[in-house]
């Protein structure tokens, strides 16, 4: 399985956008500080993620989150999560 998750800093509530194939392994690599694009607004919480059989489907997935109108389609999906 390929999962597209949303994490949400509990230091600036700004969000990220990632895929990955093991969930668990990643958000905690997220709050460990090994990724460079997050380090900065550790620690994270996840507050959406999906599943797919497929990695093509989970990138585009993800691609499509990250753009201008899937990043507005999820902020409104998820408003009553966001803190």
């Amino acid at each position: 399985m390929y999962y597209v998750h949303v994490l949400q800093s509990l230091k600036n509530k700004s969000l990220y956008i990632g895929y990955t194939f093991d969930l668990k392994k990643r958000f905690s690599e997220h709050n460990k500080g090994e990724s460079l694009a997050t380090k900065p607004f550790r620690p994270y919480k996840i507050i959406f993620y999906e599943a797919f059989l497929s990695k093509m489907d989970a990138k585009r997935r993800e691609k499509y989150l990250k753009s201008g109108w899937g990043f507005r389609s999820i902020k409104k999906m998820l408003r009553n999560y966001l803190q």
